[in-house]
């Protein structure tokens, strides 16, 4: 169990939330207006790159085989097989990678894997993005316009199991409108910063 609020100020910071949630928008505004620097966690995956994307930038794109081999070296924080032979990981190294950096360790996560973080990491300062009702989600996974009826049934399923999961995060950000949102969450983060500089030394 390691502790993620040292004497540094280093924060793990946690967000999670459904399909429809509007992570992206706002994960993008937090990269860039948090008044510390949030390093974001770049996942690993065994899917191939798609155009454009870059090793070490999007994802660090392993093999199954190397994918596996680190899984059992216990390289990883956490992992998850998405679709059948399709994993997606967090690797511990990129905790260090922002401590490194002089910057929080920022992870957008599934439930799943923050609950495995959770563990890991009982001080990160987790987060979960909940849309203001599953009607809007529906609406927000239809205006994409790229997923199939099938699809969005069952997206809209792990919507309502990850729901479930929200009060075993520290806090709850309701996106109704996108800068309250992001305001509330600099609020957490701003929050977490002060108690850091507060905490007595050993």
């Amino acid at each position: 169990m390691a502790d993620s609020a040292g004497q540094d100020g280093f924060h793990v910071v946690v967000l999670s939330g459904p399909s429809g949630s509007g992570k992206t928008t706002i994960v993008e505004r937090l990269l860039a207006e948090a008044p510390m620097k949030l390093v974001k966690s770049v996942s690993a995956t065994t899917r191939s790159p798609r155009t454009g994307e870059r090793h070490g930038e999007a994802y660090y794109f392993l093999s199954s085989q190397e994918f596996a081999a680190r899984r059992e070296q216990g390289e990883f924080l956490e992992t998850a097989e998405v679709y059948h032979g399709l994993w997606y990981g967090t690797l511990k190294s990129e905790i260090e990678r922002a401590r490194q950096a002089k910057g929080w360790a920022f992870l957008e996560i599934d439930v799943q894997g923050a609950l495995s973080v959770m563990a890991l990491y009982p001080d990160a300062v987790t987060i979960f993005l909940k849309p203001p009702s599953m009607e809007i989600c529906e609406q927000r996974l239809r205006d994409r316009g790229t997923e199939t009826e099938e699809i969005i049934q069952r997206r809209l399923q792990k919507v309502t199991h990850e729901l479930s999961f929200a009060l075993q995060y520290q806090h709850q950000v309701v996106n109704d409108t996108l800068d309250r949102a992001v305001d509330e969450i600099l609020d957490v983060l701003k929050l977490h910063q002060r108690a850091a500089c507060t905490q007595p030394a050993a």
